[in-house]
């Protein structure tokens, strides 16, 4: 299949390397053109405008920053819908609210076009191995439609709803995680006097009911960091993790739902990002708040 993939951070890369290992035809595009250079040099197409790209592909995938970055993307002097491209399957993947996706989803389909939005849970690593799980949104129809592709990045894929069904799902099932990271580092902050080797601790932790699945993945990394090292690869730095919080607590309000933990959670999240913290993973904020006070 002809694929494009507009927006070329982490997730978005991996993405498009996936889908090469695929066999698809993939074509590329990101409003800072060097960040497709790695993916040409790899053999994907990079387009000169998102136009371009829509142009060239049967499937356009778009995972994007926030809202605003949607609205350029897409709506802009060359952006994705400025051409005829009736007939051809969008599937917008970024993590935004519920009523970005409802509008764009009236664009699109005003276009000609079938429209499925389908944020993931996951990171880099899991993009790469086609391990994600995928949260679709939309007709059943549109669904069917993008399954096959969505299937070949998604260990699973359920179909929750209607648009805007698929980022209510997301946003719900971070919003723990964001909290556990603030959660870990309290615990590892009043387990400090106990002098226990990071890497013994985190190795207890994880083999306990304190873990979350992100520790059992990630927490040898957080033991290295702990210990003075290098954690390695970032795949959601801290400043990422506090756009997606904000997003949370904008959804609750509108939906008159009170989310008290989540609301202090960005404050420490802001609190470690002013500390010199916002580009590192976001499981930082449990080893900013380990060390709080002493450093």
């Amino acid at each position: 299949m002809r694929v494009g993939i507009a927006g070329l951070g982490k997730m978005g890369a991996a993405i498009a390397a996936r889908l090469m290992e695929c066999g698809h035809e993939v074509s590329v595009w990101n409003r800072s053109a060097e960040k497709a250079k790695p993916l040409a040099d790899a053999g994907a197409t990079v387009a000169a405008t998102a136009a371009g790209l829509a142009a060239q592909a049967d499937a356009i995938l778009t995972i994007l920053t926030d809202a605003a970055a949607i609205d350029a993307v897409y709506h802009g002097p060359s952006g994705l819908l400025s051409g005829d491209v009736a007939g051809k399957l969008f599937v917008e993947m970024s993590t935004v609210r519920p009523d970005t996706e409802i509008a764009l989803a009236e664009k699109v389909q005003g276009k000609g076009a079938a429209f499925v939005e389908c944020p993931v849970g996951g990171t880099t690593g899991p993009a790469r191995q086609g391990k994600l799980f995928g949260f679709a949104g939309g007709s059943d129809a549109d669904v069917a439609r993008a399954r096959p592709l969505l299937e070949q990045l998604c260990r699973r894929v359920e179909h929750v709803g209607g648009v805007g069904a698929g980022s209510g799902m997301k946003l719900a099932i971070n919003l723990p995680l964001m909290i556990y990271w603030q959660a870990l580092g309290e615990a590892l902050a009043i387990s400090r006097h106990l002098k226990i080797e990071p890497a013994r601790l985190m190795d207890i932790i994880a083999d306990t009911s304190g873990a979350s699945t992100a520790v059992k993945n990630r927490g040898q990394n957080i033991a290295a960091w702990l210990a003075g090292g290098d954690f390695g690869a970032v795949t959601f730095n801290l400043d990422d993790a506090r756009k997606d919080i904000r997003t949370m607590i904008e959804e609750g309000r509108a939906r008159g739902v009170e989310l008290p933990l989540i609301e202090k959670t960005l404050a420490c999240f802001d609190e470690a990002s002013a500390a010199g913290y916002g580009q590192s993973d976001g499981s930082g904020m449990a080893v900013y708040w380990a060390g709080r006070g002493t450093i």
